[in-house]
Formats: C-alpha cells, structure tokens, sequence
C-alpha cells in the first residue's frame, strides 16, 4: 500500500512544536538551577539551554561539547602552561651519591603532575651520572662553568620561573613534614592568607658520621631556604655563603632540612682542606698576612673548649668528639693558609 506523504506544513508545524516546548523547559530549567548553589555556596554554573542546541540540530550546526577538565588543585585549565609557583634550585658537581636521594624527597611537592613545581639542576661539568639521574626526575638541566658556590647557587636562581624559590644542596633533602609545610605557604597565598614573609628559615639537622650532631652550635643551624623570586639572593663570599633577603620580613618554619654532609672521616677531611683554602683567601683579603700564634693554636683551641664544652657538644659521643676536634684543626689550617698564601703573594 503507497505511503501518503505529509503536507509540507504539518513538517515545519512539528518543528515549531518542539522547539517550542524545548525552550518552556529550558526555562524552568534555568530559573532552578539560577536558585541552587553548588556546595562551596557559588550559583551552579548555567548550561547551554535546550531550546538552542535543539535549534542548532536543526540547522545541522551542532558540534560536540568541549570537555573542560580541571587539575587536581582545580585552578588551572589543562592543555594550557601552568604558572610554576615553585622552583627547587640544586647545583651539583659529581653529586651521583647524593642527588638521587635529594630529587626523592621532593617529589611530594611535584606529586600531583600539574607542572607547577620545576626543578632546576646547574651542573659545572660532572663526570659521573649526576646529570642522568637528575633529568630521570624530570629536572631541567643546565651546564655551567664553575663560577664559585655563591655566584652559582645565584644563576641557579636567575634560571628559575616560580613565584617561590627553594635552594637546596644536592647532598640535602626535604625531612618528614617539609614539603607539606612548604605546600601549605602557597596554599594559604592562594585563599588570600594574611601571612606575607619575603622569605622563611628552615632549621637544619647536620649529620656526621651518621649521626645526629643536636649539640656544639650545630642545631638548629636555621638557613634561609625558601624565598619570593628577587626576594632574595646569596651573599657574594667563598664559603659559608648564605642567601639574605633584599627586602621584607622572614618567617620561620617548623620542620627541617637533613643535611647528609659527612658520612666518612675522608669525607669531611676533604671538605675542610678545600674550605680552609678558600676560608685563607678570604683572610687574606681582609689583611690577615703574618704569622699569628694566636690564629694558628689559641684561636681553634678556644673554639675546640667552647663548642665542646661550653655549647654541649661532648653529649654527640664519639662522633661529637671527632667533629669538634678536626673543626678545630680547620681553624688552624685556614690562618696558616692564610700566612702561607699571603707569602707567595708578596
């Protein structure tokens, strides 16, 4: 039996029909959702009502929806650059012992993949795998000419991005509660926290010989770590440098750094010799020439009985003892450098 086609009237009269009821719906639908308010007390973001995607399936002009996911913070768009709030700066030099476990202790900071925290590595020409293991954590790696600790701790911090900087040593690492702490100073910068530091010490536990040195001036050996971009930069010394703040004030945060600095004797004779070296540079400079019986044996005797007597450090045990005495010796070391250097100067 031949089918009767329908009028061409009764066809757009459907139409009419059912965009005009999409459109009553629409309405009502719009004017609830207007009232209800998402849990955190915002209005519920409204929908492209039904009446116009209706009317642009009819006009064969609809396209799919765009997906607009969140990051797990929920403040970034994904497919978009995130801002880098934080950069953790390191510079290494043959650190294929250290650095590994360094990158690990702050991968809690990074863990939730947003690209808001970099890692900023400046080599001066390591021969050995520090380099590989670094860029293994996703570090941006940068070879640089030794220009001295401070001079290259500071261009580690003219290559960084982040609104907050955290400087460490690659033979350091973040101790149990820092990253949250760290992670807490910008999460109270975003609710619009009161809270303003330019910059925040960071107390710092030393361990020689594997242990916990808690006496003799060595804890809390607070360090000032974690600082706003400019807001700070390092001293321009040769050893011992420190970064100091160009302006504002200073916080103080509650756990610390884990400084892995000495874990043989070798270890810690090698670093002395090569401090006490750059120590009698800057003793020269200062116009300490001649020889001084004071520098040489008064000087690290009262530093040995001061340190380990009077400041505690006899309770460390043997590893205290060990410490204090060879400090001592560095002392002497650097003053009859420091005479020694200023001899072949002249």
């Amino acid at each position: 039996m031949e089918r009767r086609a329908s009028p061409p009237g009764v066809s757009v009269m459907r139409v009419f029909l059912l965009l005009h009821a999409a459109s009553r719906v629409s309405s009502l639908r719009e004017a609830l959702d207007h009232q209800c308010l998402c849990g955190d007390g915002r209005p519920r973001p409204s929908k492209p009502s039904a009446a116009r995607q209706v009317s642009q399936l009819v006009r064969g002009r609809a396209s799919p929806p765009v997906q607009a996911e969140r990051s797990s913070a929920g403040s970034r768009w994904q497919g978009l650059e995130p801002r880098v709030i934080l950069s953790v700066v390191i510079i290494t030099h043959n650190e294929e012992a250290n650095i590994g476990r360094t990158l690990t202790s702050v991968q809690p900071l990074i863990a939730d993949g947003t690209g808001e925290v970099e890692i900023i590595v400046v080599d001066s020409g390591s021969t050995d795998r520090t380099v590989e293991i670094a860029k293994s954590f996703g570090a941006k790696v940068f070879i640089e000419e030794w220009k001295g600790y401070a001079a290259q701790k500071n261009l580690a911090i003219d290559k960084a991005t982040g609104d907050w900087i955290l400087s460490l040593d690659a033979d350091e690492e973040l101790g149990r509660g820092l990253a949250g702490e760290v992670m807490a100073i910008e999460e109270d910068r975003a609710r619009g926290g009161t809270s303003s530091p330019t910059g925040f010490w960071i107390p710092r536990k030393n361990f020689f010989l594997g242990r916990w040195i808690k006496h003799g001036g060595f804890w809390p050996d607070p360090k000032m770590r974690l600082f706003r971009k400019g807001g700070a930069r390092f001293e321009n010394r040769l050893v011992h440098e420190d970064a100091k703040l160009k302006e504002g004030i200073s916080g103080q945060l509650e756990h610390a750094l884990v400084h892995n600095s000495y874990p043989t004797l070798a270890d810690y004779i090698d670093h002395m010799n090569r401090y006490s070296s750059l120590g009698a540079e800057m003793a020269v400079a200062k116009g300490r020439r001649g020889f001084s019986l004071f520098n040489i044996v008064m000087r690290p005797l009262a530093t040995f009985i001061y340190n380990y007597f009077f400041r505690l450090g006899f309770l460390d045990g043997h590893e205290g003892l060990l410490l204090h005495l060879y400090h001592a010796v560095y002392v002497s070391w650097k003053y009859a450098k420091a005479w020694e250097l200023a001899n072949k100067k002249e």
